[in-house]
């Protein structure tokens, strides 16, 4: 679904990319894992089309069509379903849960389709349900990063890509929002790809994995193999 080869990408001065290469098939969870400032948000932002790309090809392919993302506008690939759940969650905090939820669906004029997309986000996380006329600001960082992953939901993304969706949070709650994820792919197939810091809960949960360093893509393999790699466990786990 996801094909990049070769992706460069610089931000004043600093390459932070430098030949980025990654495949991610349809109906998969992968995760991109490293050190802070290795690339990992910019290559998210440069496959959303937030960021320029210097060099290299990136494609997406699905219902038979193949999008070159590095010509296309943001607000083109969010149509044709690369929708983009940012670090730090994003959300209107002036806004209700219930307007944050509409925003999702600002590009779709279907009426029915949009309510029935935020009933299902309410089915989904309950919480959310309960409070949706309430200001998004005033709900805990957990119930935010629902509320963060509904918005992305109501856009029906075909990929999401999802930036350090744990930051912040507690253990339990982390545990929780990674579990609605696994739910959200194995019910409706959503492919994800999933930049966290958490490397050992972004690894248990993916299917594929690649790890970053200084912008370039040094391993890849399923979760479990890179799980059971000494040199990620020593790098990324903590554990020598």
């Amino acid at each position: 679904m996801l094909r990049v080869e070769d992706l460069h990408v610089t931000r004043g001065r600093t390459k932070v990319l430098q030949g980025i290469n990654l495949e991610v098939e349809a109906g998969e969870i992968a995760t991109l894992i490293g050190a802070n400032g290795a690339g990992k948000t910019t290559t998210l932002m440069a496959l959303s089309g937030l960021l320029p790309v210097a060099g290299g090809r990136l494609e997406l392919t699905t219902e038979g069509e193949t999008i070159d993302i590095g010509r296309t506008r943001a607000v083109d690939l969010v149509r044709k379903g690369i929708v983009h759940c940012p670090e730090g969650r994003q959300i209107f905090g002036r806004l209700s849960i219930e307007e944050n939820l509409q925003l999702g669906a600002y590009l779709s004029d279907d009426r029915a389709r949009i309510a029935r997309s935020i009933s299902e986000i309410y089915e989904r996380f309950p919480i959310l349900g309960e409070r949706r006329t309430m200001k998004a600001g005033n709900l805990s960082g957990g119930e935010q990063m629902m509320l963060a992953i509904g918005r992305a939901l109501v856009a029906q993304p075909k990929l999401l890509l999802l930036d350090e969706p744990s930051l912040g949070l507690a253990p339990q709650i982390t545990e929780e929002i990674f579990g609605a994820l696994e739910d959200l792919n194995r019910e409706q197939g959503v492919t994800m790809l999933i930049v966290e810091q958490n490397a050992m809960l972004a690894l248990e949960l993916a299917n594929r994995a690649f790890v970053i360093e200084t912008g370039r893509i040094v391993l890849n393999g399923t979760g479990k193999e890179l799980l059971d790699d000494p040199a990620v466990f020593e790098a990324y786990l903590g554990v020598g």
